[in-house]
């Protein structure tokens, strides 16, 4: 156990850590039937027709074999390092999955109509329930990196994986089809499928049909769970994963449509999640029992024969991957800043070239209004906001300046007297839940007109009344950029009312195409400064200096 002090060890390491798995029951029939319907019918099969017929497989002639055959050398590293990139991104995503461990298929996220949930919390009904409090504890021996609220250090584990996933990806698929490899995955032929029920039939009745030699050919059902696997399961797994990004969802709200809406792409990322680890188990249970020590030859030497060098080399492959597990758990917690960096320094270029040029244009109407829109972050402690709030604050008044021509105090009346935008927008929060609301304000485009940055202003730090969960003053940054792209905006109504105490009164920050506590609550003060590095750690935010979470959460 990583030695936490005694307000990190509250976070991390808390007294509740009970876990329980349920499950909506139409839903868990449904998944039932779906494991058992195929066994029993195989089952039947069996025993009122016995065993299907398959015929017995002749030995292949290395001298005269001419079709596709083998394992490449770029094919076997792929496959190492798809494990290796597979298991990474099982383990983060578990522990980001922790931090709202309910999953829905609906956008509000509405406590009670969540499918599955994996905490025994109910979400009570007679008191303010915090995101914040909703989130679990999970075994490091589980999850990377392990604990209670690490999600900031899960997403970059789970990013920089991704990124290495999707790379080796981009060459395993061109190399598949320059080198034909790819026949040997793509059925040809409509008569796969009843080949593949008998292989399925002979496997679920405990007992294993000819087997070709694997160096050679796959059987039908190999072959198609192969095909699924490269050209199915792993498109949908990462366009699932894109349909969850904030700037990509607030641009094309037809993206996470494909799933039932941003929440149903959560959980079929999820969903595919429990598909990858029940094909790893599988296949490595049959790569054992139909000769293990010829099939790590295949996959490890890229030969054929019975020599045990590739079994022990598979072993130390293995070894390493769990070395790789311990290792990614210190750097978690002994070298998280690192980490972070890392992180920064491959997705950053991306995302400010790419997803960040997106500008949100997206469109929701009043009926499509979360009934239910959870409330995070602890209200200001202070006795100058509590006064405020008990004053319905007449008193409070903007401080805006910095790097400006023009430094401004702004009463609400005054903020209201400006140019007023409305919105119905979807909120991300980083720890996976959503919910879609109407938001009036005024634009920070009609801010910036008005103060007039100066030109080394390059940033906009927004001041909290709160603290961060360790006691810190509470703030955030935005690009000058961001803050000008539309549906960017000082929210002081919420679902045409004054905007509630626990949302962020009497002021908080609107930006469409990020991740949820980029939008400061509370807001006390606006600078325009040069740099994030100005601040703080230097990371642009409370949350990136002592979570680790990314500076530009746009995915």
């Amino acid at each position: 156990m990583i030695a936490f002090d005694a307000a990190h060890k509250a976070v991390h390491y808390p007294a509740d850590r009970r876990f329980r798995i349920w499950i909506k029951p139409s839903f868990l029939i449904v998944g039932v039937c779906l494991v058992l319907v195929p066994l029993a019918l195989a089952w039947y099969q069996r025993a009122r027709y016995g065993l299907p017929y398959i015929a017995p497989i002749a030995p292949v002639d290395p001298a005269t074999f001419t079709g596709v055959h083998g394992f490449p050398w770029w094919l076997r590293w792929a496959h190492f390092f798809n494990f290796v990139f597979l298991m990474m991104l099982i383990r983060s995503g578990l522990s980001i999955l922790m931090d709202h461990p309910r999953l829905y298929f609906n956008n509000g996220c509405t406590p009670g109509t969540e499918w599955i949930r994996f905490t025994p919390l109910k979400v009570p009904t007679d008191r303010v329930w915090r995101a914040s409090e909703d989130d679990r504890y999970i075994s490091p021996l589980i999850a990377t990196p392990g604990y209670r609220h690490s999600v900031g250090i899960a997403r970059s584990w789970h990013f920089l994986d991704v990124y290495g996933f999707i790379i080796v990806g981009l060459m395993f698929i061109p190399l598949l089809f320059f080198s034909g490899q790819w026949q040997r995955l793509v059925p040809n032929s409509w008569s796969v499928l009843p080949r593949a029920w008998a292989d399925f039939v002979h496997y679920a009745n405990f007992h294993l049909p000819p087997e070709p030699d694997g160096f050679y050919a796959f059987n039908a059902l190999q072959q198609i769970a192969y095909f699924f696997v490269v050209y199915v399961f792993a498109p949908i797994s990462i366009v699932a994963g894109v349909a969850m990004s904030p700037a990509v969802v607030s641009r094309f709200t037809w993206l996470p449509r494909i799933f039932g809406g941003r929440q149903g792409a959560r959980s079929i990322h999820f969903m595919m999640m429990l598909v990858w680890a029940g094909f790893i188990i599988v296949h490595v249970t049959m790569v054992a029992l139909t000769g293990f020590r010829i099939n790590m030859n295949h996959i490890v030497l890229g030969t054929d024969d019975l020599r045990p060098l590739g079994m022990i080399l598979g072993f130390v492959g293995l070894g390493a991957v769990i070395a790789s597990w311990i290792a990614a758990h210190y750097i978690s917690w002994k070298a998280p800043r690192v980490l972070q960096h890392a992180q920064k320094f491959v997705s950053l270029p991306l995302r400010l070239t790419l997803i960040n040029r997106f500008h949100p244009r997206s469109r929701y109407t009043k009926e499509q209004i979360s009934p239910y829109f959870w409330a995070n972050g602890q209200p200001p402690d202070r006795e100058d906001w509590k006064q405020l709030q008990r004053d319905n604050f007449r008193d409070y008044t903007l401080k805006i300046g910095g790097l400006v021509e023009n430094p401004v105090e702004l009463s609400l009346p005054q903020i209201r007297a400006l140019t007023e935008e409305e919105q119905i927008t979807m909120h991300h929060c980083i720890q996976g839940w959503s919910g879609i609301a109407q938001w009036n304000g005024v634009s920070m485009k009609t801010i910036i007109g008005l103060v007039q940055p100066k030109p080394s202003a390059r940033t906009v730090a927004f001041f909290s009344f709160s603290e961060d969960q360790y006691g810190k003053p509470y703030y955030d940054t935005q690009s000058l950029e961001n803050v000008l792209k539309p549906e960017c905006i000082l929210a002081y109504e919420m679902n045409g009312s004054t905007l509630p105490s626990e949302h962020g009164a009497p002021l908080r920050l609107r930006v469409e195409n990020q991740l949820g506590y980029k939008m400061v609550k509370w807001i006390e003060r606006i600078e325009f400064i040069q740099s994030e590095k100005e601040l703080g750690e230097g990371e642009g935010g409370a949350n990136e200096d002592d979570e680790y979470f990314d500076l530009l959460p746009n995915i």
